[in-house]
């Protein structure tokens, strides 16, 4: 019992990974989280507002429960399947985040510096947060997918846009990390 309150290895899950894919393809579908926010703003009427929203939603419900299921998921593994509550970080990352006043690095799972409560009282970290969410949002919007749609499923679907998205996602996310948090924090 104890193989289930640790990290499954990449030989497990990976597999299980590619098997729901397999599922997916074979029944027509694509995965991808942030479909699931268009679908769950249909639901709630933003057709009447914008034709983006207006679609069949009860074609996409099934993604629904995939949100759904990720959240119901991940309160379990960290309720009862989670035996640690910080990532383990290289001392060399630990070293450098500490450089950056994140002092919580390697204790916790997300940085209090950044999501605590205290933090939405210092309008700089809010201000960084709030654009950072916009710009998430408009970039898959914008690419067509997520992170999650593009790499794992249009990837294994072999769409090229998928890996020049995917590309796109790592050179931000290169950028953001090397360029513009030092800024910020």
């Amino acid at each position: 019992m104890e193989w289930i309150f640790k990290p499954w290895p990449w030989y497990v899950g990976g597999p299980m990974i590619a098997l729901i894919l397999f599922l997916l393809l074979f029944f027509g579908k694509s995965f991808g989280m942030s479909s699931n926010l268009r679908t769950l703003c249909t639901l709630c009427g933003a057709g009447r507002n914008s034709d983006f929203f207006k679609f069949d939603w009860k074609t996409q419900q099934w993604n629904l429960f995939v949100a759904v299921g990720a959240i119901i998921g991940g309160w379990i593994a960290m309720h009862f399947l989670s035996t640690e509550t910080a990532v383990l970080l290289n001392e060399d990352t630990v070293a450098q985040l500490h450089q950056l006043n994140i002092k919580s690095a390697g204790k916790a799972y997300l940085p209090e510096e950044l999501f605590g409560l205290d933090s939405l009282l210092k309008p700089k970290i809010v201000a960084s947060l709030a654009l950072g969410g916009f710009l998430v949002g408009f970039g898959a919007r914008y690419a067509g997918g997520c992170t999650s749609g593009h790499a794992i499923s249009g990837l294994s679907n072999l769409q090229l846009v998928s890996l020049y998205a995917v590309i796109g996602f790592f050179i931000g996310g290169l950028v953001m990390n090397h360029f513009l948090l030092p800024i910020i924090l």
